[in-house]
């Protein structure tokens, strides 16, 4: 009996073995049947569908660009490759692209009547692109606003900063800062490209990258990361959102972000509840606080009795506010 328990035993491994085997051989025809099933060829065109409609194509590097009046040496291959790097970044990544250009729309009306008065050029403007995408953006040094105005330099040029004010947020006194900056950092360094780095580095920052490696130009200098790649992708988003069709982007007037008209209401006194303010002017407290978000809380303590001047949007581009 124990024999024969053993001989079954071995006969039933055999078995399994030889199915196995037989899989195994049959699997290339099993495949075969796969390949010509309908679903599966359908799925191939598919493909064949997505690269004929989706195709990512090198760009055409500008033959001649420049910044701010200031010719850009394309013949230097590292600043053809560097150029070409975020054009390919900027294109590319279409979401980002395509909502700078909708809030530029918006925003590029009160910034660029402001850089004019001040004399600073209007290529200066993609600073404030790149810096915070046009949005009232917080960096983690604390970096703040469009222009992202450290605390102590806001203050430094006469910005009001504190719990209940902070003036980096306001879009035109900003603005009018960082036109002061560049001017400077203009007058010390020599050019508008190289200010436009020291807005990232700071003007000492680049004056010292300059005596160290003995040169007296932006696209010579070996810089960090972050500063060498800035002006080039002020360039790119320059060249990108001056000719968009030519990088692919499609849309109309109506698909953008329209400047809402403001009128300016003066305040000398303590504001005791901004949502009560707010409905004396048709609108809510978040309407207020969008066209005004430089005042930081729900109320303005205003002991010292300042003006300010705060923008109430014109009628007709809000719902009514009853």
């Amino acid at each position: 009996m124990k024999y024969l328990k053993n001989a079954l035993i071995i006969v039933g491994i055999l078995c399994v073995c030889a199915l196995s085997i037989n899989a195994v051989q049959e699997a290339p025809e099993t495949n075969n049947i796969e390949n010509t099933n309908p679903g599966k060829t359908a799925g191939i065109q598919n493909d064949k569908s997505v690269a004929e409609n989706y195709t990512i194509k090198a760009l055409p590097v500008p033959k001649n660009i420049d910044f701010a009046g200031e010719t850009v040496p394309l013949e230097d291959p590292d600043v053809y490759e560097r150029l070409d790097r975020e054009l390919l970044v900027n294109t590319y990544w279409q979401s980002n692209a395509l909502l700078l250009m909708k809030r530029a729309h918006k925003y590029f009306p009160v910034i660029e009547p402001i850089l004019k008065e001040e004399g600073v050029p209007n290529d200066l403007k993609y600073i404030a692109v790149i810096e915070s995408g046009l949005t009232q953006a917080v960096s983690p040094a604390r970096a703040i606003g469009f222009w992202q105005i450290m605390s102590g330099t806001g203050k430094d040029y006469g910005l009001e900063i504190n719990d209940n004010v902070d003036e980096r947020y306001h879009i035109e006194k900003s603005t009018r800062v960082a036109a002061e900056y560049l001017k400077k950092a203009k007058e010390n360094l020599g050019t508008w490209t190289l200010a436009a780095a020291a807005y990232n580095a700071g003007n000492r920052g680049i004056s010292r990258q300059m005596e160290r490696q003995k040169v007296s130009d932006y696209y010579d200098l070996l810089l960090g990361e972050e500063t060498g790649r800035y002006v080039f992708r002020i360039l790119a988003l320059k060249e990108i959102m001056s000719d968009p069709e030519k990088y692919g982007f499609q849309f109309e007037d109506n698909d953008l972000y329209n400047h809402i008209p403001t009128r300016k209401v003066e305040v000398d006194t303590v504001v005791g509840d901004f949502a009560d303010f707010a409905k004396q002017f048709g609108i809510n407290y978040k309407i207020l606080k969008i066209h005004n978000p430089w005042l930081r809380e729900a109320h303005l303590n205003n002991a010292s009795r300042r003006m300010y001047e705060i923008d109430i949007p014109e009628e007709g581009n809000y719902p009514v506010i009853n």
